[in-house]
């Protein structure tokens, strides 16, 4: 016991130092559909290491991750809806790995407001979006990943349901107007009952209590087994540097985690990130809708990976 005691003891020393070593809260880039698990995750935290103090901001995960290598603001993680972003954004200038932790699923939130809330479905949701006086909308593709997954799933639908034009018909119909930066901000729309239909991450759908629409697993990129018939799907965003494009193919869902070069407090940032991957964290993440990916990979990098999580991480790409 003395010595479990003792170990505790140095632990919370440690922290203390490293929370001291430099100024300021361990500070956070994530995307918005982590807004609460974050919060969750945070609070677990500080209930452990309460000397710690944190700043967080929810963005679309590209805009995340171009605070970094655009803005050039410091982070101390970055925590991204699609892991890609974070290979390709940032990797190998602003940072050398990126974890996979978790994924997600494509769905369509709405409400008992929302017109014909009463007959949508897995196999006629389109139709009733197409319908005279149905607003529908989705997030910024060149800032959120959750906005090019929802013109993804209106590609693979024209596939999987053999409609020709359906893609261009669901994209004349979504005007500018109903596109948001991050796909949180249209949870305000559906609740007011200005918009009707919103493609979201099922964990957003979940964490906020609104209805939402299955849709058929070939279509919402949620799993591995359909990979192949998600990658039939493409989308042009805004690319690394100004000015410049990349494409995207479609892929399951699977968020990324990474520690910037510029993290002010990289051993802190360590620390939280192990706790994210630890069990404690996988638990919070599963309440939140958020299925864990138990044991996390790496993706980019795996010698890069900081030491305090090589033994929750395991080697891949």
């Amino acid at each position: 016991m003395r010595r479990k005691l003792v170990f505790g003891g140095a632990l919370v020393l440690a922290l203390i130092s490293l929370a001291q070593g430099a100024s300021g809260p361990v500070v956070i880039f994530h995307a918005g559909s982590l807004t609460v698990p974050v919060d969750k995750l945070v609070q677990a935290f500080q209930a452990r290491h309460p000397e710690v103090s944190f700043a967080t901001e929810s963005s679309g995960s590209a805009t995340a991750a171009r605070k970094v290598s655009e803005l050039h603001r410091e982070a101390d993680l970055v925590l991204s809806a699609d892991y890609q972003i974070v290979e390709r954004l940032l990797v190998p200038e602003f940072t050398g790995f990126c974890i996979q932790f978790a994924r997600n699923e494509m769905v369509i939130a709405c409400t008992d407001r929302s017109l014909y809330a009463d007959q949508i479905g897995p196999d006629n949701w389109y139709g009733i979006l197409l319908r005279d006086g149905v607003i529908y909308g989705h997030s910024d593709p060149d800032a959120d990943p959750c906005g090019y997954r929802a013109l993804m799933v209106w590609q693979l639908a024209e596939l999987y349901y053999g409609v020709p034009g359906l893609y261009e018909e669901l994209s004349a119909h979504c005007p500018p107007g109903n596109v948001r930066p991050k796909a949180v901000e249209l949870i305000a729309l559906l609740q007011s009952g200005d918009m009707d239909y919103a493609f979201e991450y099922r964990s957003v759908a979940v964490q906020h209590g609104l209805r939402f629409v299955e849709l058929p697993p070939e279509l919402n990129l949620g799993y591995p087994a359909h990979a192949d018939f998600y990658a039939q799907a493409k989308v042009e965003i805004a690319g690394k540097a100004p000015g410049e494009t990349m494409e995207v193919r479609g892929a399951p869902i699977v968020y990324g985690l990474t520690i910037p070069y510029c993290a002010p407090h990289p051993e802190l940032a360590a620390k939280f990130a192990a706790f994210v991957l630890g069990p404690e964290g996988q638990r919070i993440l599963e309440e939140c809708g958020q299925p864990p990916i138990v044991p996390a990979v790496a993706s980019t990098g795996w010698k890069k990976v900081a030491p305090a999580l090589r033994g929750l991480v395991v080697p891949g790409g």
